[in-house]
């Protein structure tokens, strides 16, 4: 589909409205931000499906349904800072800076890391930073509101220990039919946690739970 614009304002219209997301900063972001300059040029045309779209090194970028209820879940606020666990590419960390004060979009991949860093570029909102995704970025934190590009296995409880007092974590937890999406929140030294609704994602590297050992 060569009318990007156009196609934009269908996955908003028909994705992301449709998933009761109200947010109007997200449907702003959402109807501006060029999503298939985050994705490999053969699949510019696959940018605005209804899908979790696969952008190399095994990696997906989470479908726009998903993605813009786990933001609209985190209440992010203007002077929040965001760690974006497994940016990709980078089309959610500049959703997010459309939104935010500041976000520290982090990569393992090395080819992903470059292509987020390319695809930001300009963006003065946004810090690329490589590292293992499950160590989070303790350089930066805390931080108001992490948000996991993927599913994890397990409670991310390392992870919510980077967070602000009153900070808020977002990602998938499980996958298969059971999978459902979570808002982990911390008030002092305690965690709590609600599910939010049923989604589906990729696993993200280090997410995976460690197989049982068997005698």
């Amino acid at each position: 589909m060569s009318d990007f614009a156009a196609a934009r304002r269908n996955m908003v219209d028909g994705q992301v409205r449709t998933a009761d997301v109200t947010d109007l900063r997200i449907l702003s972001a959402m109807q501006d931000v060029p999503r298939e300059r985050f994705v490999p040029p053969q699949a510019a045309s696959l940018a605005y499906l209804d899908l979790d779209l696969a952008v190399g090194g095994g990696r997906r970028l989470l479908k726009p349904m998903v993605l813009s209820k786990l933001i609209q879940a985190a209440g992010i606020a203007p002077t929040d800072r965001v760690l974006d666990v497994g940016c990709a590419t980078g089309y959610a960390a500049m959703v997010l800076a459309r939104m935010a004060a500041e976000v520290v979009a982090l990569e393992e991949d090395e080819d992903l890391a470059r292509a987020a860093r390319t695809a930001l570029a300009g963006q003065s909102r946004v810090t690329v930073v490589k590292g293992p995704l499950a160590d989070g970025w303790v350089a930066g934190a805390p931080y108001d509101v992490i948000l996991l590009e993927g599913a994890t296995d397990f409670s991310p409880q390392a992870l919510c220990r980077q967070l602000n007092n009153g900070g808020r974590l977002v990602c998938v937890l499980g996958g298969g039919a059971g999978a459902k999406a979570v808002l982990y929140y911390r008030s002092g030294e305690e965690v709590g946690s609600r599910p939010i609704f049923e989604a589906t994602a990729p696993l993200l590297p280090g997410f995976a739970k460690p197989a049982a050992f068997a005698f």
